[in-house]
């Protein structure tokens, strides 16, 4: 009988945990959904507090969402640092890295951008934006045979993309490769017909 009632008991409170559970993801639910309305209608400081009502700090979806909420508010060093916990909580979570690229930009904190898209290469190294981006930072750095590498991977997975390919014969054309330079300003006005920064590089080209 003693067993019984401690069997009756343990179900109680996995059917209360249940109901508990249940209300609080419809709470967060409800959250989130009044939250995507409010930024449709730009108000992003109505969005921001229907999620920080929440008090969920260690929640990797709310400190993303908050991320990207205060960086649409402008509010770019609440903004990094809700996308630098959403990172923490998951250290492989190439979106969260991303996220927090575009505070770090707005800031013109390069090195600390450089910092993420190497932390994406690791996990992901064929990351076809990460490899475009590190190599646009080491060429505005003139460091054009680090670049190289990065737009070579760039353009290897995506043969037809123009930025990449575009990037990379200048590239090549200011690391004195002039016919490599030469093919790719021709193919990149294969995919952007009459492109004026391609029709520069060939002219360099004697």
């Amino acid at each position: 009988m003693e067993n019984v009632k401690k069997m009756m008991l343990i179900v109680v409170v996995i059917f209360q945990a249940a109901i508990a559970f249940g209300q609080s993801d419809a709470t967060i639910q409800k959250a989130f959904s009044d939250s995507y309305a409010n930024e449709y209608k730009l108000k992003y400081n109505d969005a921001i507090a229907d999620l920080t009502r929440l008090n969920d700090d260690n929640s990797y979806e709310v400190n993303l969402r908050l991320g990207w909420l205060y960086y649409l508010n402008k509010s770019y060093s609440q903004s990094v640092a809700h996308y630098q916990k959403a990172a923490a909580k998951k250290p492989y979570a190439i979106e969260a890295k991303l996220g927090l690229i575009k505070p770090l930009s707005v800031q013109e904190n390069w090195d600390k951008v450089y910092a993420q898209y190497e932390d994406i290469l690791k996990i992901d190294p064929q990351n076809t934006t990460a490899n475009y981006w590190a190599g646009v930072i080491n060429y505005n750095k003139k460091k054009y045979e680090q670049a190289q590498k990065f737009f070579e991977k760039a353009v290897n997975l995506y043969p037809f993309d123009y930025d990449a390919t575009h990037m990379l014969a200048w590239t090549y054309l200011n690391m004195g490769r002039n016919n490599d330079a030469k093919v790719l300003f021709n193919k990149a006005l294969l995919m952007r017909p009459a492109d004026p920064s391609s029709l520069s590089g060939l002219s360099k080209i004697k």
